[in-house]
């Protein structure tokens, strides 16, 4: 049987026939450059507008692009990810905001050496158990990609990762975020205690008031059970540096709430 790994490379035929295209393009205006009647210098140029342009456009299309051949994901196909480890006095927060990658990425970026200790990317909200990559694509698991953030609340606040939450993507997009279309990529809380929920409500009100026009269409939930992604999605993007990033994933700049 196939596994997720068989299923991401079999769904990057597009990603792999695309660049193939540009260097089909290349080689055809070399061909016709080294016929044609030009000075050595126009040939020369030529040869670096073409270099320069299929190299920029395999790359845009990479990273603009989920699906990879396996020649360009780092994985052990056969490791499962680590445990998380929660310090004592340190809590959890998760979130769903489309690609797990990016999610993980940023919160790390942004909140490294300010508080967040650790961050893992899963598989939350769904009714099946040890749910795999191929199976919630499939979208028959129900679960969310998702990060989990493991923080020193002396140090950050559940309210701030939430703001940060509604900054950094689009909430407004029902089961879809940027180009990634399917209810695995929608946009969540998922609360630990009531405290969490009491916060997440809160934010939400006041970020769908002021920042989102009403438009706000975030899930808010209870905290099932959490599975790990396989080991390859975990710090897939320092990983993979130039890998794809969901393009709404970036920070808004948003006034503070009031």
């Amino acid at each position: 049987m196939a596994d997720e790994h068989d299923d991401i490379t079999s769904a990057s035929s597009v990603s792999r026939t695309f660049p193939s295209a540009y260097v089909l393009a290349f080689h055809t205006l070399i061909n016709r450059a080294a016929t044609a009647n030009l000075k050595p210098t126009t040939q020369l140029v030529i040869l670096f507008i073409g270099l320069f342009s299929a190299f920029a456009m395999t790359s845009i299309f990479q990273r603009l692009t989920r699906p990879f051949t396996s020649s360009t994901m780092r994985f052990t196909p056969d490791q499962a990810a680590q445990s998380m480890s929660i310090p004592e006095g340190a809590q959890k927060a998760t979130i769903a905001a489309g690609c797990f990658w990016g999610i993980e990425h940023q919160f790390r970026k942004d909140f490294g050496n300010k508080g967040v200790l650790d961050a893992r990317v899963g598989y939350i909200g769904g009714d099946t158990q040890n749910p795999t990559y191929r199976a919630v694509c499939s979208g028959r698991t129900g679960h969310a990609e998702a990060c989990q953030i493991v923080f020193d609340p002396q140090k950050i606040s559940y309210r701030t990762l939430i703001e940060h939450f509604y900054k950094m993507h689009d909430p407004t997009t029902a089961n879809r975020q940027g180009p990634d279309a399917g209810s695995q990529y929608r946009s969540g809380i998922f609360y630990h205690n009531d405290e969490q929920k009491s916060i997440a409500e809160d934010v939400t009100k006041k970020a769908n008031d002021q920042w989102w026009k009403g438009s706000i269409v975030t899930e808010i939930l209870p905290a099932g059970e959490w599975f790990d992604a396989e080991k390859y999605h975990q710090l897939y993007l320092d990983n993979n540096p130039g890998g794809y990033e969901c393009p709404s994933h970036y920070l808004r700049k948003f006034p503070d709430l009031q």
